[in-house]
């Protein structure tokens, strides 16, 4: 398993990809505002075959408080054909299920879009026996963070 963890991350630093090992976030920059952004990604996953569960405005949230939060948006969404079979493996990965995308803008004003590497979710749920299906994640969650983050 950690070698297949290993791989990942050389295979997301080669793609350009933003890797933050210590915690399994991988990023990458977005050429459109955040809103944008996970319109685009919602418009890929859907046409893609995903279940978008839920879209959470936090900088909404926080305005709704009256506290300031620069634009923040998270796109919950799942396909459990594959889900279903990590779960089969450990049920402990369903705390880190369904699948995630944070869009943000950092402290530059730049448009980030986030998400957990599938390798870190099961690396830290034990799961070894799914390395097919882990790679498969990997390859459609960069795919679609950079189709949505490019110009």
């Amino acid at each position: 398993m950690r070698n297949m963890l290993l791989f990942a991350t050389a295979a997301m630093l080669s793609a350009g990809l933003s890797v933050h090992a210590a915690d399994g976030m991988l990023t990458t920059q977005s050429a459109h505002p955040v809103g944008e952004t996970v319109d685009r990604l919602e418009t890929a996953l859907t046409q893609a075959g995903f279940r978008i569960f839920a879209r959470v405005d936090h900088a909404g949230g926080a305005r709704s408080v009256d506290l300031a939060l620069a634009p923040t948006e998270l796109l919950i969404f799942g396909k459990p054909e594959a889900g279903t079979l990590l779960m089969q493996s450990r049920r402990t990965v369903g705390i880190d299920l369904p699948l995630k995308y944070l869009v943000w803008e950092d402290a530059d004003g730049k448009v980030q879009v986030g998400w957990n590497d599938p390798a870190w979710v099961v690396a830290r749920h034990a799961i070894t026996d799914r390395a097919p299906v882990v790679q498969k994640m990997q390859g459609a969650l960069q795919k679609f963070a950079s189709e949505a983050a490019k110009p």
